[in-house]
């Protein structure tokens, strides 16, 4: 592909860890095509940023045509956009598991095909799912079947599409975070999620992006998933 910069797709990518990754691929020298429903328009040249939801087709379409047309290529593609609600199984409503399997399962299902159709043409690339370490490690204290059910769907995704691409140069992996210091979570609430991590405290921003980075540059790992989550995974 010669000597041209990388892209990278970012979805979700007005706040928390998709804000983080903008600024770190940015850093590295990468274009972004940055994605999510509220964000605001860039002044940076390498920054292209697409508003629109990731579950609807047409916002899909525009993050793969509009990039192409900008930057001509597309090597890596974030999978951030995510809807997180806990909840106990009884008390989900109809318009929580609409929501919550559109944006988990439809828009990692529409923004990766494209995407992948991309980087199977020119032979290399690598994707990267967003996934939750609740998968592994059911905590009674975080009722959040829905978000088992979506996100344990990306990780067995993610393993899938390793093995169907990896004779043909592209990567697939997923980083499964802890309890991380993100919007989501208020500040009042930051001692008792720390005391759900064996180490002690909640994950960072940080860390999710350095685990991403590493994936990126570890051209003999693929089917990873890559718990980040303070031993949360490993036992109590």
């Amino acid at each position: 592909m010669g000597t041209e910069q990388k892209v990278v797709v970012i979805t979700g990518a007005s706040q928390g860890f998709g804000a983080g990754l903008v600024k770190a691929y940015s850093d590295h020298n990468y274009r972004v095509i940055a994605n999510s429903r509220s964000i605001k328009p860039s002044t940076d040249p390498d920054i292209l940023t697409i508003a629109g939801d990731v579950a609807d087709p047409k916002t899909a379409d525009r993050i793969v045509e509009e990039g192409l047309a900008r930057f001509g290529r597309i090597d890596t593609l974030i999978n951030n956009a995510g809807i997180f609600i806990a909840k106990p199984l009884i008390n989900y409503t109809e318009e929580d598991y609409a929501s919550i399997v559109a944006v988990n399962l439809g828009g990692f299902f529409r923004i990766t095909k494209r995407v992948a159709a991309e980087m199977l043409k020119q032979g290399s690339g690598h994707i990267v799912q967003i996934t939750t370490s609740l998968v592994d490690h059911a905590n009674s204290n975080v009722p959040s079947v829905l978000a088992s059910l979506t996100k344990g769907g990306l990780n067995a995704a993610t393993k899938s599409l390793a093995i169907e691409y990896a004779k043909k140069g592209v990567r697939v992996n997923a980083v499964a975070p802890g309890v991380m210091k993100t919007p989501m979570h208020a500040p009042e609430k930051y001692e008792f999620l720390a005391k759900q991590h064996p180490v002690g405290r909640m994950g960072e921003i940080k860390d999710i992006v350095d685990a991403i980075l590493f994936l990126e540059n570890a051209p003999f790992v693929t089917g990873e998933i890559l718990h980040v989550d303070g031993g949360q995974s490993a036992g109590r």
